[in-house]
């Protein structure tokens, strides 16, 4: 609170009382309870203007922790939307590292079915193969045995 016109008149009505009082009570003059009144006034405005003061510096305190918390605010704002941003290239990342999962999957899957076909095809050749190596010889033996009979 600002001093006022008026706090500026009270200490002016004061001070030539104020005057007297102090050099009644330097040459050692007996104080009268007016004399006394008028310094606990005095006092009592000087505490009141000192409180004042420090009601000042608090509400500007205040005034600049509002303006620093609403900064901090801003910067949480900010902060929470990078945060969204982050998640959702995240998210994008995922559905795109799953959908080439999926892909890789599936051709892992063809391939396996191709290469089971594969060996099914030389496993019936071997034993096609087999089976016609066994006739052989089982036909050149009935040739052999009775040659030699």
């Amino acid at each position: 609170m600002n001093k006022t016109r008026v706090d500026d008149m009270l200490i002016e009505m004061i001070t030539p009382k104020i005057k007297e009082i102090e050099e009644k009570f330097s040459k050692n003059g007996k104080l009268e309870q007016e004399d006394i009144n008028t310094l606990l006034l005095k006092s009592q405005y000087n505490h009141i203007n000192h409180l004042d003061q420090k009601l000042d510096e608090v509400t500007a305190d205040v005034a600049s922790l509002k303006q620093d918390f609403k900064e901090l605010e801003h910067r949480f704002d900010s902060l929470e939307h990078r945060f969204e941003a982050l998640e959702q290239r995240v998210e994008q990342r995922f559905e795109t590292f799953e959908q080439r999962f999926e892909t890789f999957e599936q051709r892992f899957e063809t391939f396996e079915n191709k290469i089971e076909a594969t060996i099914q095809k030389a496993l019936n050749r071997n034993m096609l193969m087999m089976l016609g190596g066994l006739g052989f010889f089982a036909t050149l033996f009935k040739l052999i045995d009775a040659l030699t009979k």
